[in-house]
């Protein structure tokens, strides 16, 4: 056809038009940069999945498998900003998520990082939540959302359903500023929440059981005139490293005795009391250490010894030692540097977990000693709920927090090892262990 041709004209203009009205992809020059550099993981950090939970494709996308259920989150923190992104999930029914404003690390007895969650979902229909778009705060952070949800929970609801199913892309676009967050789903903004907690954090990518794949991710950070208060901003990277991947015992001497009683089952680590202890294939020196635990087996009712402040036995009218009924599920704890003597305990004594039991019943300890291995306080969760220990030992020193509460405070253990590894106990009990963190110094 000759270029001379009116209908050419018209063509070639219809061409010109419709180029103009497709947005362009976010460049550096207009304030955006990337969040993946399409080549490698750089700029983002593995909480606690395996190295094979978020892989890189041959052709620049960022792949999920899902497994184990966890989170890989930005190395920097971020305050407000716009953020762009395409996903695509594989298998329909598929979950995944994208976190705003999250905690370095995962909350106590989940896989995933206080948060705002922007749902990543596929084929999930109900009266409580969509796969076109929701936002929700977890594992407590705080939003009010714009459109609650009918059952009055504070999650968001997208004013219309614009999301492609199983295999198709998607555009989410989310905006954060000053503790509220906006999200616009293929062009259009369909939901979003104000009044945030926390309001500056990482970003995260979330693995729950969805094959997914990412690509085209950038971000505008945006200035802010807000001051920050401490309770505003999300807990920050402190060194921690995962000791347990979620998929296998990989860092752990797991030997054939192990088989079948030391199960990895997802995010948690299951125990079912019938084998040996499990050891750390590291030693460390000065550290501090994050673990989950609960119990799991069926509760009966025990009596057992009242220990006091000094780490005596309590006595009772008659002088002789006091017991009381309490529901028990068992014993276990945790051995640092190589020895069962300095053992954090776990267990449904009336004095609480966290006691080093080796030091405060051993008569050649002073008495000043045997009273700083003794919890100050019963801060165990209820039976079958999680507790969280942090543990810091620096030399001969150990400090204890359980469930946020100090329970031992600087206590010495005269001729502790310098360095030594690290088990998770058997003493005959099934429970189960997850979010294990360590940092050395």
């Amino acid at each position: 056809m000759s270029i001379s041709s009116p209908f050419s004209f018209f063509a070639i203009g219809a061409i010109l038009f419709a180029t103009a009205c497709v947005s362009k992809p976010a460049t550096q020059e207009d304030g955006f940069v990337d969040l993946f550099n399409g080549k490698d993981l750089s700029g983002w950090v593995n909480v606690n999945c395996a190295d094979t939970t978020f892989t890189v494709t041959a052709d620049h996308m960022i792949f999920c498998n899902g497994k184990p259920t966890g989170v890989m989150r930005t190395e920097k923190m971020y305050g407000n900003f716009i953020a762009e992104f395409e996903y695509k999930h594989m298998v329909s029914g598929g979950n995944a998520g994208f976190f705003v404003w999250a905690d370095a690390l995962t909350a106590r007895g989940v896989p995933f990082s206080r948060a705002i969650e922007v749902q990543i979902i596929d084929g999930w229909e109900s009266a409580d939540w969509t796969s076109h778009g929701d936002i929700f705060p977890i594992h407590g952070a705080s939003m009010t959302p714009d459109r609650p949800a009918p059952n009055g929970s504070s999650r968001s609801f997208p004013s219309e359903r614009r999301a492609n199913g199983t295999g198709e892309w998607n555009h989410f676009r989310v905006t954060a500023i000053d503790g509220t967050i906006k999200l616009a789903v293929n062009g259009k903004e369909v939901s979003g929440g104000y009044d945030i907690q926390p309001r500056q954090g990482y970003l995260c990518l979330e693995s729950e059981g969805g094959e997914v794949y990412y690509r085209n991710m950038r971000i505008k950070e945006l200035p802010t005139t807000q001051v920050l208060a401490p309770q505003q901003i999300a807990q920050q990277d402190l060194g921690y490293h995962s000791l347990y991947n979620g998929r296998d015992f990989n860092g752990w001497d797991f030997q054939p005795e192990h088989q079948g009683h030391w199960r990895a089952q997802d995010w948690r680590l299951n125990y079912d009391g019938g084998s040996t202890d499990l050891w750390s294939l590291a030693e460390y020196g000065d550290f501090e250490m994050l673990v989950d635990w609960r119990w799991t087996g069926e509760a009966h009712k025990a009596m057992l010894p009242v220990i006091l402040a000094d780490g005596n036995q309590a006595l009772d009218p008659q002088g002789q030692p006091l017991s009381v009924e309490v529901e028990e599920c068992g014993d276990s704890g945790i051995y640092l540097r190589g020895s069962s003597k300095s053992q954090v305990n776990i267990w449904c004594w009336p004095v609480g977990s966290g006691e080093v039991y080796g030091y405060r019943t051993d008569p050649s300890m002073s008495a000043e000693v045997r009273a700083a291995v003794t919890p100050s306080e019963n801060a165990d969760a209820p039976l079958g709920q999680w507790n969280r220990f942090h543990i810091t030992l620096i030399g001969d020193r150990l400090s204890v927090d359980l469930n946020g509460k100090s329970v031992i405070k600087n206590a010495q253990l005269p001729g502790v090892a310098e360095r030594g590894r690290i088990a998770l106990q058997n003493h005959g009990e099934p429970l189960e262990f997850a979010n294990l963190y360590l940092r050395e110094f």
